[in-house]
């Protein structure tokens, strides 16, 4: 107990002994320590304020992330459901758009034997034409030997004039032409239904067509639709020919598209040979202000060509040669003392680099570039090839083969329905297209003489069958098929099939009088052929006989 109270008493004398007031005037450093401790205690409270600050703004943002976190998730959710709801309407869709396409497929593919259903003005034929009277083997036959054969006789004797003629109308225009400075003519060749053996319908036309190229130095480049560049529907089946010169390389240098400056030269293009004024290449006939062949500037200078040529021969014959139409500047006509006259159409073409494809300007007997884009804007006609292909598959078909007697036959009803009815949009090209993709199809032993009447309905079913489509490919262009043999350029058969019944899609009226006159041609096809078909037994006229095709 005594030791306790001597350690309170310890405790309290040593607080005394050490309490500050006791010593004032030994510690006078006291109001300045607490002035820095105030000072350094306001720093720290603003510190603090700052961090407090801070922390409330990030707290802030923090629940403003959660809140946009959550309003993407809502945005997310929304769209899975509406994208769901979208594949499900794109399924079904897909779905029908099968079911309709495998429907049209198969209708298309049973209609010739389809009886049933109704009957609308675009049904195939086996709907509309059940019980269509259809002349049998005799009726044709004597059909096609006196109305056809009797009629086609002395178009040998008439090609070999014209061609003749044709030579020296020719050699006299390279004569009156100035060699260094116009086109250098070629000789011509004849093409189409004269040269084919198959052309039905009087007056006897011949069609030739007439190479011809710039002079030295200049030179055609040709560009083709399918040749990688994009044209415009209504521009496929066109090219166009840009005059240049023969050195000119125009992807090998930039000198013509890129402005060199006036202290530049191109070291591999002299001041020589820069491109003609403006006034030098329409003599060249191109299209004003451009380097491009003009139809109509060619077209002109042939017409002046020629009517220069027949003035220097015209001592030498005894007839008068004319142009015979306005909008076909190449159709001439020979008129004889006696009265007779006889036509042909003499057309100027563009070779297609080493090909027998060629550019024309227009078709004069037929209506396929009636819708020409421009001047500039050339059609490729395939007409030797297809003379060609017809010849070279002539020789493997049976003696007196069909294939030639079909197409005169279905040429001379069309040609007489549309003298009754009015022009359609069929066409003698169209008609000849049909066979070519018949005896590409057929074998050679199809086309004997005594099958005409099944070639014959064959022909018709296939020509209703590209109506009703709207579609008739053309038969050279995107046909991996050509034989070999007729040196046909690749380019054109990689190409896209080019659709000869386009038109007929942009036109409604158009395509609506062709359908309603092949329609009615095959109604009257009986008694046109019976018209001409005389002189047959009555045994044999009553095989005319009721064909469900």
């Amino acid at each position: 107990m005594p030791v306790g109270i001597f350690r309170v008493c310890l405790v309290v004398m040593t607080a005394i002994v050490n309490h500050p007031y006791l010593y004032p005037r030994e510690n006078g450093a006291v109001p300045e320590n607490t002035e820095e401790i105030i000072q350094k205690m306001k720093e720290r409270e603003e510190i603090l304020r700052m961090e407090q600050l801070r922390f409330e703004q990030e707290i802030a943002d923090q629940e403003a992330r959660e809140k946009a976190l959550e309003k993407a998730a809502e945005v997310v959710e929304e769209s899975k459901e509406e994208k769901i709801r979208w594949d499900i309407w794109t399924a079904l869709s897909m779905v029908i758009f099968l079911l309709m396409e495998l429907w049209r497929q198969d209708f298309q593919e049973g209609s010739w034997q389809d009886i049933e259903g109704e009957e609308d003005d675009l049904a195939v034929l086996g709907k509309v034409f059940k019980g269509l009277a259809f002349p049998d083997k005799a009726v044709l036959s004597s059909f096609y030997e006196k109305r056809i054969l009797g009629t086609t006789g002395d178009m040998a004797r008439m090609r070999e004039m014209v061609e003749g003629f044709a030579d020296d109308l020719l050699e006299a225009l390279r004569s009156v032409c100035n060699r260094d400075a116009d086109m250098e003519v070629e000789d011509c060749m004849g093409v189409g239904s004269m040269y084919e053996n198959w052309r039905v319908r009087k007056p006897f036309v011949c069609d030739l067509i007439v190479p011809f190229a710039p002079p030295e130095p200049y030179r055609f480049r040709s560009q083709t639709w399918c040749s990688g560049d994009s044209f415009p529907p209504d521009e496929q089946g066109y090219g166009t020919i840009k005059v240049c010169r023969a050195n000119e390389d125009v992807t090998g240098c930039i000198c013509d598209k890129t402005k060199l400056g006036e202290d530049m030269l191109c070291l591999l293009h002299s001041q020589a040979n820069t491109t003609r004024p403006s006034s030098e290449m329409e003599d060249l006939l191109c299209f004003k202000n451009t380097q491009y062949l003009d139809a109509n500037q060619v077209m002109k200078w042939f017409q002046i060509a020629v009517t220069k040529a027949w003035n220097r021969i015209s001592h030498k014959y005894e007839f008068d040669l004319s142009f015979s139409l306005l909008d076909s500047p190449g159709a001439l006509k020979i008129k004889f003392k006696s009265g007779k006259s006889i036509a042909f159409n003499l057309t100027p073409v563009v070779q297609y680099e080493n090909s027998d494809v060629y550019f024309i300007s227009h078709f004069p007997w037929s209506g396929l570039a009636a819708d020409v884009p421009s001047s500039t804007h050339w059609f490729l006609t395939f007409a030797v090839y297809e003379r060609r292909f017809i010849q070279l598959v002539s020789k493997t078909l049976p003696a007196n083969a069909c294939h030639v007697s079909c197409l005169q036959i279905l040429s001379f009803l069309h040609a007489k329905q549309c003298s009754i009815t009015g022009p359609s949009g069929l066409t003698n090209y169209h008609l000849k297209t049909v066979m070519l993709h018949l005896l590409q199809a057929r074998p050679s032993q199809d086309w004997m003489p005594e099958k005409l009447e099944a070639r014959l309905q064959d022909m018709l079913k296939f020509l209703e069958k590209c109506l009703h489509e709207k579609k008739l490919y053309h038969f050279f262009i995107g046909n991996g098929k050509i034989p070999a043999e007729l040196g046909f350029p690749i380019i054109f058969q990689r190409a896209e099939p080019l659709n000869l019944f386009r038109p007929f899609v942009l036109h409604r009226d158009v395509y609506k009088k062709t359908v309603d006159t092949f329609h009615e041609m095959l109604r009257n096809m009986t008694a046109l052929i019976n018209e001409y078909a005389v002189h047959i037994p009555l045994a044999q006229t009553n095989g005319i006989r009721k064909q469900s095709f």
